[in-house]
């Protein structure tokens, strides 16, 4: 059987309202998002850059029901970390500030629904991979965690949400499962040369946000110095 044809798209969001309102979707109505139209969010998604455009991004489509409640279970050990950190008032799997909780209270409490369920109630779970292969990791000598060779991939991931946002459908970018990587691995023949970088529920979203909180442009942006003047500009 070939595959779907692509749908016709009846209206096109302009970049910029795509940009201010892609969200975080964790909740779906259950409506089919279809192999049609992810195709086409992918076949302009693929256009990311990645280092020396070596292209070592790579996705996997993941519709079995069973898999993705797999993928949920393997989230839970790092989402219970996670809320006991942020009830603690950590900041939850930072490299700089380790946790000071004993091991048994991350045992003890619960995954928060939003960080696992999405896996099983999205309409489809992508995974997204990057083969460490071809990348250029230029931080592998510093003394901290490396975030460079996330840019051969990130690029991909959020391309696919703002494709998604622009087609009415939406989800998150997800790294819990991360945590468990070898087993995430195991589960979809994913060889061990390749990172999974992200895990993204895709689906239509229960509601759709069109206004979002984010800092100021002379919040963020700086001259010249880190410490430099707000970058701002006169009325």
């Amino acid at each position: 059987m070939g595959r779907e044809p692509r749908p016709r798209r009846e209206t096109v969001m302009e970049l910029n309202e795509v940009m201010r309102t892609t969200f975080a979707a964790r909740r779906f109505t259950g409506e089919p998002l279809s192999d049609g139209v992810l195709h086409e969010i992918l076949e302009h998604a693929r256009f990311a850059p990645s280092g020396g455009n070596r292209q070592g991004n790579r996705v996997i489509v993941v519709r079995d029901p069973d898999t993705r409640t797999a993928l949920a279970k393997l989230a839970q050990p790092a989402a219970k970390r996670y809320a006991a950190q942020k009830a603690a008032g950590e900041n939850p799997w930072n490299s700089i500030m380790p946790s000071a909780l004993p091991a048994s209270v991350f045992e003890q409490t619960p995954p928060p629904p939003l960080r696992t369920h999405p896996f099983r109630t999205a309409d489809v779970v992508l995974v997204f991979v990057v083969d460490l292969k071809v990348v250029a990791s230029t931080d592998q000598y510093l003394d901290r965690v490396g975030v460079i060779s996330g840019a051969s991939i990130y690029p991909f991931v959020w391309n696919v949400l703002l494709g998604a946002r622009q087609a009415g459908f939406g989800g998150t970018i997800t790294t819990i499962a991360v945590a468990r990587e070898p087993e995430v691995q195991a589960l979809l023949g994913i060889p061990e040369e390749y990172a999974v970088a992200a895990l993204v529920p895709l689906g239509r979203p229960v509601e759709q946000l069109t206004k979002l909180r984010r800092r100021r442009v002379e919040e963020i942006a700086t001259r010249e110095r880190f410490d430099g003047e707000p970058f701002d500009v006169e009325d």
